[in-house]
């Protein structure tokens, strides 16, 4: 098991660094932030001093080595457009989508899972058609699109639910949450609830096609037979088998929609990383690109490292394997 887990984690520090090669040269040989951070009238002498302030007139290597320097002491460095530390920028947006991407996921896979599993158990009936109705909503209307609808229909017809913004935020060990007020849970419920939509439809179907495998396998019928009750053969036997499957769509959508949730964010004005990194796009702000993708690669690794443990502890193979 230790050794499985150092391997993973030589793994991981092999990937971040071909990572960050990749990232700083994709980011770093296109466009000139200069002709974006000053005015085309200033002087040849200013353009060069702002230029040689940046280290921008230095090779593209040399670039390379010292933000490699930098990043290993914890500092990526300031923002062209903000002049503050990247990461104290990134921190300060990164609760608001963090908030909104555990909203999100969770309510997805809490009425999602359940969802599947029943219309993988009742394939025929009513219900589990409607839910299956409503799973291929899910993954054929445009996210955009839904956050559109449900803005003109609950904050502009009904009035029910305000169309933008965070609300009133509570302060929590110097870190400000959203959920923890009345306000705040208004705001926060249709962009979660819009960015819930498609992971929901995932998880419903994931959970129904597992199910309808699972109902079919020699450990389900020997546990018929031996007399369990079918809630006792669903909870310990089908959810059982259908879990890892599961973990792994809920690590890889946790991580895709914290790091993508750039079309909800802008929609509804939300204050979070991704509309911090549109508006980087636009400004070349590259230090704030670099550290924004940086940090999508080491949640995507962190994530796949948490999803291998997470299989040891529901597969007893794989226990049995790593102790062999």
């Amino acid at each position: 098991m230790l050794g499985h887990i150092a391997v993973r984690l030589v793994q991981a520090l092999v990937v971040m660094l071909v990572m960050s090669v990749l990232v700083f040269v994709g980011v770093y040989a296109i466009g000139n932030p200069i002709d974006v951070l000053i005015g085309p009238d200033v002087s040849q002498e200013l353009r060069l001093q702002t230029i040689a302030h940046y280290g921008l007139d230095r090779p593209l290597w040399e670039q390379y080595l010292t933000f490699l320097g930098r990043v290993l002491h914890g500092d990526f460095g300031r923002s062209f457009v903000f002049g503050m530390p990247v990461m104290d920028l990134i921190l300060s947006r990164l609760p608001a989508t963090l908030e909104l991407t555990l909203a999100a996921v969770c309510g997805a896979a809490l009425i999602g899972i359940p969802a599947g599993i029943y219309a993988g158990y009742r394939p025929d009936g009513f219900a589990s058609r409607l839910i299956m109705t409503v799973s291929i909503l899910g993954f054929s209307v445009p996210t955009f699109w839904i956050g559109l609808v449900l803005i003109m229909a609950f904050a502009v017809e009904l009035q029910w639910l305000p169309a933008g913004g965070r609300g009133e935020t509570v302060s929590v060990f110097g870190v400000e949450w959203s959920f923890l007020t009345l306000n705040g849970l208004t705001h926060l419920f249709l962009p979660a609830l819009n960015l819930a939509f498609f992971k929901l439809a995932l998880m419903t179907r994931l959970a129904r096609a597992g199910t309808r495998e699972a109902m079919l396998s020699d450990t389900v019928k020997f546990a018929r037979a031996a007399g369990l009750s079918e809630w006792t053969v669903l909870r310990r036997h089908v959810l059982r088998l259908i879990a890892i499957p599961l973990v792994t769509v809920f690590g890889l959508e946790f991580g895709s929609t914290l790091a993508f949730a750039v079309v909800t964010e802008t929609i509804f004005s939300w204050p979070g990383i991704g509309k911090l990194i549109i508006d980087s796009i636009q400004s070349l702000d590259r230090p704030v690109m670099v550290a924004y993708l940086m940090l999508v690669a080491f949640v995507f690794i962190t994530i796949n490292f948490l999803v291998d443990l997470a299989y040891v502890g529901l597969d007893p193979r794989l226990r049995k394997g790593g102790a062999r």
